[in-house]
């Protein structure tokens, strides 16, 4: 696994590496703000996303992020844009809690865990991926959940139709929106972009109580 983690991370070696281990039971898809358009990184995720669910690499989909630096909910913005793109509602699922990357992880994971999904892969754009290479062992010992990393293929999704399809994207508007600027400071969103911000332990206690109750 050394060449899907931290100074060691090479994108390449680690697509070609978990790739053999498809099909994936879903991929966790962070999100970044959006603003009446998506943007160049939001459209390459979604793509990216697209282009492993078509091909059979993945059976579904999370899309993760919250209304964070604009007042779109970022997870529900790319699942209206999957959608449009070709994946099916009944394969997609949104979490919209997430509000730093590491969060989108967690929180999708335990969407995962959740569903019943045991085979995970964080889709994400090159530099995001070794970002949070480090962070994926913990998320896998914190959930017991087999998480992996398929770094976006830029040759691979240039293959993908690039039209940029209308959404209704005001239906993911959350009025009551202040901006995380607003409502933390420097340190506390550097925590955040660290995972520290996570209530583990609740987290864990919250999961194992809703999973005693379905069982």
């Amino acid at each position: 696994m050394a060449s899907c983690r931290g100074l060691f991370f090479n994108p390449q070696n680690c697509y070609e590496k978990n790739i053999l281990l498809e099909p994936y039971d879903a991929i966790i898809v962070p999100g970044v703000p959006f603003d009446s358009a998506w943007s160049y990184t939001m459209k390459g995720r979604v793509l990216w996303s697209v282009y492993l669910y078509r091909n059979g690499y993945v059976k579904n989909i999370i899309y993760s992020g919250s209304a964070v630096y604009s007042p779109f909910t970022e997870g529900k913005i790319m699942a209206m844009y999957a959608e449009k793109l070709g994946v099916k509602p009944a394969n997609i699922f949104v979490e919209s809690r997430a509000e730093h990357s590491t969060e989108n992880v967690f929180y999708s994971g335990l969407i995962a865990k959740k569903k019943g999904f045991k085979k995970v892969a964080l889709a994400t754009d090159r530099f995001q991926s070794r970002t949070l290479s480090d962070y994926l062992p913990k998320v896998r010992r914190k959930l017991d959940l087999d998480i992996r990393s398929l770094p976006m293929q830029d040759e691979l999704t240039a293959t993908m139709p690039h039209d940029d399809p209308a959404i209704e994207y005001n239906l993911a508007r959350v009025d009551s929106f202040v901006s995380l600027v607003n409502r933390e400071s420097k340190l506390k969103r550097f925590w955040g972009t660290m995972g520290k911000n996570i209530k583990y332990r609740q987290e864990k206690e919250a999961y194992e109580k809703e999973n005693s109750k379905t069982n």
